[in-house]
């Protein structure tokens, strides 16, 4: 049975994960996000988040515990002054671990782990929401714009335009026909009023 086995020993001696650990936390403290296996993420959020909350209190005795495990000055005077005053209302939860994918050479999957309070994800996907409302308002302005008729032109500015009729020049052959029925049909006609007068006598 497996009791008293919690966490991981990551293949190492105690020694070697301790410094592992150690390494691990100095840097996530230093640039509040690393890159590293899956499995390491995991057991590092058990060993830094109870050195963030000791550093809460501010005393000789939690610099004393949390100086144990960092030997890095510049990151002890950042986890007491800055991520300090960040955490100071988050009860437990300071990291977080996202998942990558898999590494080429040998397959082992990596995580990211960082801290939650200092990512800046949550203002970038306020960035791309406020810049896709500003396309779809300026694509909604445009398209209204497209919309609305042109301004009716008023009467007054209308001038009275002059309509100029085309003479189009008929062709010989259709003139000749025309000049052939002209004396056909007042012919007719002579004819025509010949004969209402023989029918009055």
């Amino acid at each position: 049975m497996r009791h008293r086995v919690k966490g991981r020993k990551l293949n190492r001696t105690n020694s070697h994960y301790v410094a592992t650990m150690r390494a691990l936390s100095t840097s996530l403290i230093k640039h509040k996000k690393i890159k590293t296996t899956t499995a390491k993420a995991k057991e590092l959020r058990t060993f830094v988040e109870p050195l963030i909350t000791k550093a809460k209190v501010d005393n000789f005795n939690s610099r004393r515990a949390v100086a144990r495990h960092i030997h890095d000055k510049d990151a002890m005077n950042e986890l007491f002054s800055e991520i300090k005053d960040k955490v100071a209302e988050r009860n437990g939860g300071y990291t977080r671990v996202i998942k990558i994918g898999t590494r080429p050479g040998d397959a082992a999957e990596l995580s990211i782990i960082e801290l939650v309070d200092f990512n800046d994800l949550g203002d970038k996907k306020e960035k791309t929401t406020k810049t896709k409302k500003s396309k779809k308002k300026a694509d909604t302005e445009k398209a209204t714009k497209a919309e609305t008729p042109a301004e009716e032109i008023k009467d007054e500015d209308v001038q009275d335009a002059e309509v100029i009729e085309e003479k189009v020049e008929e062709p010989e052959e259709i003139k000749e026909e025309k000049t052939e029925e002209e004396p056909k049909a007042e012919e007719k006609k002579e004819d025509e009023a010949e004969g209402d007068k023989d029918k009055s006598k």
